[in-house]
């Protein structure tokens, strides 16, 4: 699974259809300014790792591809993939790609931040160090999860209020004073 998220692209769909639910392939193409070939072999990688499936066209015309997301939210950890030296070597650089991918989006925000489109927006810097053993660090990612899920849930995007996608991240791990 986090091979095939990782991937520049795969990713930019994957966050497009969490955003923006079941979308036809072609529409896809149009957004992310890519070829509807190229996007339907990312889908496919996408649907072999469950993190996508196809969807039911909306207007009944069998004819037009869509898809839409198998799963919200990525969690996983490089741990769970040490039985095999090959796939923990993946792991580890699929890993390096996400937190440059992260760092890449907060820097994008840095210099974005006075548009005045954005202007309402103060994006938030939460960080913290306390003492945790490795049960209570899983715990407190799985809390973060159903917080971000339960946040997600509650927003209603039928309001008529102007919204625009953020990206939310976290990491905690052990560190030294």
């Amino acid at each position: 699974m986090i091979t095939a998220v990782h991937h520049p692209l795969r990713r930019r769909i994957y966050d497009y259809l969490l955003l923006h639910g079941s979308t036809q392939v072609t529409t896809l193409a149009r957004a992310l300014d890519s070829q509807v070939g190229s996007i339907s072999h990312h889908l496919r990688m996408l649907e072999r790792a469950r993190v996508v499936e196809r969807a039911t066209d909306p207007t009944g015309d069998r004819r037009t591809s869509w898809w839409t997301i198998a799963r919200r939210g990525l969690t996983w950890s490089v741990d769970d993939y040490a039985d095999s030296p090959a796939d923990a070597l993946l792991a580890r650089e699929a890993q390096r790609q996400g937190i440059r991918m992260q760092i890449e989006r907060l820097q994008r925000w840095q210099r974005r931040r006075s548009d005045p489109e954005l202007a309402a927006y103060d994006a938030s810097n939460t960080e913290t160090t306390a003492w945790a053993s490795p049960d209570e660090l899983r715990d407190l990612s799985n809390r973060i999860l159903r917080t971000l899920r339960d946040w997600q849930a509650d927003i209603d995007l039928n309001d008529g209020q102007e919204r625009t996608p953020v990206f939310v991240f976290a990491h905690a791990f052990p560190t030294e004073p």
